[in-house]
């Protein structure tokens, strides 16, 4: 298994994309507050470059790349924003890219990676059809592989949004984000931890695609087999490396339902005025639930993962 990142590393990270992701602003809505009972902090990683909290993860191991081996490009599989991030971020250093995309991938998504200069190979909706096609590419190409989480340094680039959250928000009590391969989640997990080692950290996760919440209640990782869910950006298995870090930090994992989703991606639109996608949706779904664990009146961050989506609702 590959090592779990320091809160040195994500540090380091911040350091390496600064001048090249948004420091996203931090969104409130009283609406909201009171229909949850808690203030909440919003994270919007909807209006982060490529739409989506991956472009930090994808920079930071394409800035962290030597010459040689930028010179050789990346590759990696992905239904989308990781796709669009790791399209861009060769793009604006200047390298190839090769992204390996599913058949029933979002449109909106591979037209984005399409427009970011990257060359696009369709495959079929499995891991395994990913993995083959990924590793026929870089065969051919020698490019480097860049995973969409099992990655310390993508793990790493996705914690800096939760060093920007707690610095611009000021005291967390909890802080929520999705969980899909646990990218986000993990280095959230260990930026938070470092930073404010008493908050609460809570997954959301949805109702047809939850292994990481069945894998935490067993105490041992659960694949990922036939995820049913309308957030595609949440129907990936954790890797051991997410696994262990999740294991070792989270409170809990929420899950929601697709009809909760749509219903909190509405209220975010309609009341909060913020367009995001179905998995950025889901931490709202949360905090609405009855049986939400975190205490009324506590302030609670949520990251709003992303934002590419081709309407306000669902």
């Amino acid at each position: 298994m590959a090592s779990s990142p320091s809160f040195g590393d994500i540090q380091s990270a911040h350091k390496r994309i600064f001048d090249v992701v948004h420091r996203t602003p931090i969104a409130t809505c009283s609406t909201l507050d009171a229909m949850t009972g808690r203030t909440l902090f919003f994270k919007c990683e909807h209006l982060q470059r490529v739409g989506a909290f991956k472009f930090r993860g994808a920079s930071n191991v394409v800035l962290g790349l030597s010459e040689s081996e930028a010179a050789a490009g990346v590759c990696t599989h992905s239904s989308g924003n990781h796709a669009q991030a790791l399209a861009r971020a060769a793009r604006e250093r200047g390298i190839p890219s090769w992204i390996v995309m599913p058949s029933n991938a979002p449109g909106i998504k591979r037209r984005a990676v399409e427009g970011y200069g990257a060359t696009v190979i369709e495959c079929e909706p499995t891991l395994d059809a990913r993995e083959t096609a990924a590793s026929k590419v870089m065969a051919d190409t020698g490019a480097n592989f860049v995973h969409p989480y099992d990655d310390a340094r993508i793990i790493a680039g996705q914690g800096t949004a939760a060093i920007e959250l707690i610095e611009d928000a000021g005291p967390l009590d909890a802080i929520v984000a999705p969980v899909g391969g646990g990218g986000l989640m993990s280095g959230t997990c260990i930026a938070a931890s470092a930073m404010s080692p008493q908050i609460q950290l809570i997954g959301a996760e949805p109702c047809g695609a939850d292994d990481a919440a069945q894998s935490l209640a067993c105490g041992e990782l659960i694949p990922q087999t036939s995820p049913d869910t309308i957030c595609d950006g949440l129907r990936t298995s954790l890797s051991d490396l997410t696994f262990k870090i999740l294991q070792a930090h989270l409170a809990g994992i929420m899950t929601v339902s697709d009809a909760e989703t749509r219903d909190a991606m509405q209220l975010l639109w309609e009341r909060a005025k913020m367009m995001v996608e179905t998995s950025s949706a889901t931490v709202l779904a949360a905090m609405l639930q009855d049986n939400c664990p975190i205490p009324q009146g506590a302030r609670v961050g949520l990251i709003l993962s992303g934002g590419n989506t081709s309407q306000p609702v669902c």
